[in-house]
């Protein structure tokens, strides 16, 4: 999830690059579970490009529909230019639409919008390699529902940072960082195609355990999520709280649903994409 930034005419503008895009790119993994296509997962992905287009042509649906604490806890939606500090201490406009009627549905709305080209390439790119497994353990319905709930979570958690910003926040991020958290309770020893980037320089593909490549994107969030209350909620373009929110949240209901669910099944290394090395 990002948090947004104004534009010199006023308006909110999309982000330019995305602070979220990590060093490690996933390209692949084990497929796991029966064979058939997960609709809901590619629903999700259509859903959120379909989205992000309108986004490009209309500027107010962006601004009106991201979640800002300040709305969130007083329920107004508040509409019309206001002045926030930026991180250099100079002061920076952002306009506020009108947005959904109750204004809480933002925290629905916002998590199919996104700040850039990217954002929703990496977001989407996470979501197409580990939501598919997760849905196929959980079944679509269930993913469906676990998806949004820790999305909803993930947002909140935000918002509780800083109650009072009129910063909006928009991405799925919070809700896949929950994804990501079930395929690390499910999948811990999956292996996981990687591309290691230094700058604009990508190394070899390696494959990973799900326990090392998840466990260390989890615990940089953590650290910067600490730095973030250190300094200040408007120092950041990137809502790390809700990414813990949601990854938390991933990680309670994956832990309570273990018991249930079947992770061995229809496993078929190689349909995912790649054939893990052999002896």
């Amino acid at each position: 999830m990002q948090q947004q930034s104004a534009g010199p005419s006023g308006e909110l503008a999309l982000a330019k690059a995305s602070g979220e895009n990590a060093p490690v790119i996933p390209i692949g993994d084990e497929d796991t579970g029966p064979p058939g296509l997960p609709v809901v997962n590619v629903a999700i992905i259509v859903l959120n490009v379909l989205v992000f287009l309108y986004q490009l042509v209309n500027p107010d649906f962006t601004n009106g529909y991201s979640t800002v604490p300040a709305e969130i806890t007083t329920g107004k939606d508040l509409i019309g230019a206001f002045m926030v500090t930026a991180p250099d201490g100079s002061s920076v406009q952002i306009d506020e639409a009108p947005g959904p009627m109750p204004i809480w549905l933002t925290l629905f709305t916002s998590m199919f919008m996104h700040g850039g080209w990217l954002h929703i390439g990496g977001n989407m790119l996470f979501l197409f390699i580990f939501g598919d497994n997760v849905e196929k353990t959980f079944g679509s319905l269930k993913y469906l529902i676990f998806y949004l709930f820790c999305g909803i979570v993930a947002a909140l958690a935000q918002v509780a940072t800083d109650p009072q910003s009129i910063i909006p926040s928009l991405g799925a991020s919070g809700a896949i960082s929950g994804v990501l958290a079930a395929y690390l309770v499910f999948f811990p020893t999956n292996r996981v195609r990687v591309l290691i980037t230094l700058g604009i320089v990508f190394l070899r593909p390696i494959a990973v355990p799900a326990i090392v490549m998840i466990g260390v994107w989890a615990l940089l969030q953590f650290i910067n999520g600490l730095g973030a209350i250190a300094v200040s909620q408007q120092t950041s373009g990137v809502a790390y709280w809700a990414h813990i929110g949601g990854f938390i949240a991933g990680l309670v209901i994956a832990f309570a649903a273990r018991p249930f669910v079947d992770t061995s099944t229809g496993r078929s290394p190689g349909a995912g994409g790649w054939n893990p090395p052999t002896g």
